[in-house]
């Protein structure tokens, strides 16, 4: 995996690079960390560097890529890399794709990290501050004044670079306002979907170990939830129990309410029937004696 990431001074270039290399193996091509290591060394480049860095100018194409031809020939770049920081012009995106082209090898992506400038004077401050607090000095290139200058510079520089590399396809934008964690995410989602990188490799590759431990520890949550239950359904039982127990003497009362109305209501059908009869009788008695008087008068 080849790619080039690129964004304003303080876009976070230099975090995302280095979450990269940890994650997948690669390394960092850093050319602004290549010419402080000259500058600190005081070689005759990093003499040369020295000056211009300081004013926020930018070093000779041929200076850039020869430390990059260099570095990319070492045993640790066979596996892939990272350029932060270059190219920064249309001229040396073609120089590096010449270089690439005669060491047979292909660029697989360029992620542009795009940042509101105010927010980045803002990250730069912060940044001194913090560093002056530690008692260490403050990069000459890493102050409010160079950053304004180097933001002029990249304005005017990465338009036609972000045209150069949309042409060609390699180009790929993420919004480097993000969380860091929210754009790492996003940078190996668009690296996968090219096929710069495998879905296995997109994800957290935990140890077998590891993995292991964490079925453990799914398998053992779930046995004491078992249980759990269990439990609460033997506890729930006398409950269960108590229940019905309740509901039977319920029931048998409305058994009784229902066997005490029927003979009531048996009673009460005698009763009509009795009083029938009664009325019955009269009436034969009161016909019998009219029928006497009658045989009496004849």
């Amino acid at each position: 995996m080849r790619l080039i990431l690129l964004g304003p001074p303080g876009s976070g270039k230099g975090t995302q690079a280095q979450r990269l290399v940890h994650r997948h193996g690669i390394v960092q091509l850093s050319t602004g960390e290549m010419l402080r290591a000259a500058v600190a060394a005081g070689t005759p480049v990093g003499l040369q560097a020295k000056e211009i860095m300081a004013n926020g100018g930018l070093v000779p194409d041929e200076v850039v890529v020869g430390i990059i031809a260099d570095r990319i020939e070492e045993p640790d770049a066979k596996k892939g890399f990272i350029l932060d920081g270059f190219p920064r012009t249309v001229p040396q995106a073609e120089a590096l794709d010449e270089l690439l082209r005669k060491k047979h090898l292909k660029l697989d992506a360029v992620v542009e990290l795009r940042v509101n400038e105010s927010a980045l004077l803002a990250r730069v401050e912060k940044r001194a501050e913090e560093t002056r607090a530690r008692g260490e000095d403050v990069r000459l290139d890493d102050t409010p004044e160079v950053l304004t200058k180097r933001l002029a510079q990249y304005r005017s520089l990465t338009e036609p670079l972000i045209h150069y590399y949309s042409e060609r396809r390699k180009l790929l934008t993420v919004d480097g306002m993000m969380t860091i964690e929210h754009v790492t995410r996003e940078i190996n989602r668009i690296l996968t979907a090219l096929g710069a990188l495998e879905p296995k490799e997109h994800e957290d590759q935990a140890p077998k170990s590891a993995r292991k431990a964490a079925k453990g520890t799914r398998k053992t949550s779930k046995k004491p939830a078992n249980k759990a239950a269990k439990s609460a359904k033997k506890a729930a039982k006398p409950a269960r129990k108590a229940a019905k127990g309740a509901a039977k003497p319920a029931s048998k009362a409305k058994s009784a309410a229902k066997a005490a109305k029927k003979p009531a209501k048996r009673a009460a059908k005698t009763t009509v029937r009795s009083s029938n009869a009664r009325k019955g009788a009269k009436a034969a008695k009161k016909a019998a004696k009219k029928l006497t008087k009658k045989r009496a008068k004849r």
